[in-house]
């Protein structure tokens, strides 16, 4: 099993198209019509998959984001990543180490939704993503 990818409901798909693709993605294809309403296909240069989905349906816009709590990205790195995004007129907090030195640098933002977004910065030969390793320790 894998997990494929997250549907987020935005409420313009414009603005939100726009936010995604400053973040780094790129729009792999659109399904127009489905129960959910359209559906645009989103994934990140060095991934083969989508892993965002935007679901748009102008009918149901986005009232409250409150059942999910937030959508992590790995970056290469955090810093330029900010001052991309800052050039696109889009705000994130400070890069700052979740413990210490050797711990990932990390930064919040939100979308135009008010989704909460995570990038993160692994430190020197990190695994892309969480495994067994870091909770070694515990």
């Amino acid at each position: 099993m894998r997990t494929l990818l997250t549907g987020l409901r935005v409420t313009d798909l414009d603005r939100s198209l726009a936010f995604y693709k400053a973040l780094g993605y790129t729009e792999l294809g659109r399904v127009p019509e489905t129960p959910f309403g359209s559906l645009t296909m989103l994934q990140l240069p060095d991934d083969p998959f989508v892993t965002v989905e935007l679901v748009h349906d102008p009918a149901r816009p986005v009232q409250a984001v409150g059942g999910f709590n937030h959508l992590a990205i790995k970056v290469d790195d955090l810093r330029a990543t900010i001052a991309a995004l800052a050039a696109h007129g889009i705000d994130a907090d400070p890069a700052e180490p979740t413990a210490g030195p050797d711990e990932p640098l990390v930064t919040t933002l939100h979308d135009p939704d008010g989704y909460l977004i995570e990038l993160v910065q692994w430190p020197e030969g990190h695994a892309d993503g969480i495994t067994a390793a870091d909770f070694a320790g515990e």
